[in-house]
């Protein structure tokens, strides 16, 4: 089987993409900024290679002999087309034959407040030369895990999406959809929109925060300036504060609601995770 490297092989959705790839017997390039956390968290079994987004050299190094590139999407807001770019270019002059892109949900024509950058890294596939596969990953479950205990503590969930929905899954079900398009033929120049099979709103949120504790929790909803006053109160800067809640101005615009392609569940092969287990799992993870 061809080989395939993954970029951001320790966060936690590239450890998982590995080790889905891993299971599928795929011969896998792990790359990674920190070899001394690879050594701990990377499945055995993956060749590790150690690369920056930052270093277009080190990359170009790390692809070599790659025929897929699972490109997952850096962390550093402001500074991923940059980084994409790297990658990109790095693939094409070592020889690799496709990149897989996690971007964001209708990443060319959303509102969503973190989709300019995957748009440019789109754009930045598109006139590379190189055949490509877009998955645009909705939100995901463990997005929520830290607040379980917070809303469970307080008993209520707070919220500026009004009655926006969002369409999550877990992040084990979008690792294993970019493992089987890295290892399937038929993926190329596609863009998949990948969303969980349920579409639900923050009430339903904190019903599911109340199971999965087994504490009352309780949905509040408030302005967008409430919001972000409730968030600096509590000791958030208002950088970020402003941030968490121009994400539920959009979530209620309706930037996370599409569950309309049925493209994540089609790929899985199965339904997508539910929300309460999903939450379970991550909450048990922590």
């Amino acid at each position: 089987m061809p080989t395939t490297a993954v970029t951001g092989a320790t966060g936690h959705l590239g450890r998982l993409v590995v080790a889905s790839l891993l299971e599928r017997g795929a011969d896998v390039v792990a790359v990674v900024r920190d070899a001394a956390k690879a050594a701990e968290v990377v499945p055995s079994g993956a060749e590790v290679r150690v690369a920056s987004y930052d270093d277009r050299a080190a990359l170009e190094a790390a692809f070599a002999g790659v025929d897929t590139l699972v490109l997952v999407s850096g962390s550093e807001v402001g500074q991923r087309v940059q980084q994409h770019t790297n990658a990109v270019e790095a693939a094409a002059a070592a020889g690799v034959r496709r990149v897989v892109y996690t971007s964001a949900p209708h990443a060319d024509t959303t509102t969503l407040v973190l989709a300019p950058e995957h748009k440019a890294t789109e754009e930045v596939l598109a006139g590379s030369g190189l055949a490509w596969t877009v998955l645009r990953n909705n939100w995901y479950h463990e997005n929520y895990a830290a607040q379980v205990g917070q809303a469970a503590e307080s008993g209520v969930l707070l919220g500026s999406a009004h009655d926006g929905r969002i369409a999550s899954a877990s992040r084990r079900d979008y690792a294993e959809a970019a493992a089987a398009v890295a290892v399937q033929d038929g993926h190329e120049n596609t863009v998949y929109e990948l969303a969980g099979d349920v579409a639900w709103t923050l009430p339903e949120l904190a019903a599911a925060m109340a199971e999965v504790s087994g504490r009352p929790v309780g949905y509040r909803d408030v302005s967008t300036e409430e919001h972000v006053a409730a968030l600096t109160a509590a000791g958030l800067d208002e950088g970020t504060a402003g941030f968490v809640a121009a994400l539920d101005a959009g979530t209620a615009a309706g930037t996370l609601a599409d569950t309309s392609t049925g493209d994540l569940r089609r790929l899985l092969g199965r339904p997508t995770t539910p929300l309460v287990e999903g939450l379970r799992d991550a909450v048990a993870a922590v």
